[in-house]
């Protein structure tokens, strides 16, 4: 119960970052499939049970001590180290990013070994993967209607995106125009927002955690590699060293809105450049030992 508590926490610190998913979080901690198909099992049998007094039915049904754990530890996480993130992404980006990207990447290829033979149809696949989530992390983001109907929009779009490894919920929002909207709506407590917003959250999560459960089994491999593909891709949004081209002020607060990569300079000290690589590869080890550690569980039980 712990461990998928703290596997939660894992994600929900992931969720919150623009660029990063609490997805890749789940795909290394080995907890993917199993919140995918949880989440799918939410459905009209599951509300025919619970509207007939048959709870405990209800609760086995949707695996509810799994969710239960994975989501408390999301909002912990949420609740307790968003200002901690928040705070070093704003004072130390460079290294945060630095860390990230060493997670990611070692994530990547952690995640590509459940492929056990790559042909070709699985090769494109995780071309098409990269080339996806590059565009999206590319693109700049637009400003867009407040109409109910598209925050619900937006809020599924997100929720969809959490559960994708590379793709944060949290940039879709931004790319959607609506995370200072998302933002504002919940510092200062606006119900209805907050509700549009989780509605479609939830009604997103649900349809597309059925869509995802149905290609791992149908498409196993393909959609494995997409996914893989998707968090190499994500790479060009965690790079560590980018020039803001443009910046949007949130909550008074100044932050990069277009940027565009650069190549460090290890004379610079503003580039931090050894001690970025360093935390490259204390990101890339914490997934390897992490790996280690699973598999030789797996092993014994």
């Amino acid at each position: 119960m712990l461990s998928l508590v703290l596997r939660g926490m894992g994600m929900g610190a992931a969720d919150v970052v623009p660029g990063v998913s609490g997805g890749t979080i789940a795909f290394i901690t080995g907890i993917y499939e199993e919140l995918i198909n949880s989440i799918r099992s939410v459905n009209l049998e599951a509300f025919r049970l619970f509207f007939t007094g048959r709870w405990s039915a209800f609760w086995k049904h949707i695996n509810g001590t799994f969710l239960l754990a994975v989501f408390a530890g999301i909002v912990i996480s949420v609740l307790s180290l968003a200002r901690l993130l928040e705070f070093l992404l704003e004072h130390r980006p460079i290294l945060i990013w630095s860390f990230f990207f060493g997670l990611v990447l070692a994530s990547s290829y952690v995640v590509s070994r459940k492929i056990k033979q790559w042909q070709y149809p699985k090769i494109v696949a995780l071309v098409a993967g990269i080339g996806i989530a590059f565009y999206i992390t590319s693109v700049t983001p637009t400003t867009t209607t407040d109409a109910s109907w598209f925050v619900v929009i937006s809020g599924g779009l997100a929720s969809c995106a959490m559960i994708l490894p590379g793709i944060s919920g949290s940039f879709i929002l931004l790319l959607l125009g609506k995370y200072t909207f998302a933002l504002h709506a919940v510092n200062n407590r606006i119900i209805l927002d907050l509700l549009l917003l989780g509605f479609g959250a939830v009604a997103g999560l649900i349809l597309f955690a059925n869509f995802l459960s149905w290609l791992l089994k149908k498409y196993h491999d393909p959609t494995i590699a997409v996914l893989v593909g998707f968090m190499i891709g994500s790479l060009n949004k965690l790079w560590p060293w980018k020039e803001t081209l443009e910046s949007i002020v949130v909550e008074g607060v100044e932050k990069p809105l277009v940027e565009r990569n650069i190549l460090p300079s290890v004379q610079n000290p503003d580039h931090q450049f050894w001690l970025a690589l360093l935390l490259v590869l204390a990101g890339m080890a914490l997934i390897l030992l992490i790996e280690l550690g699973l598999t030789r569980f797996r092993k014994t039980t």
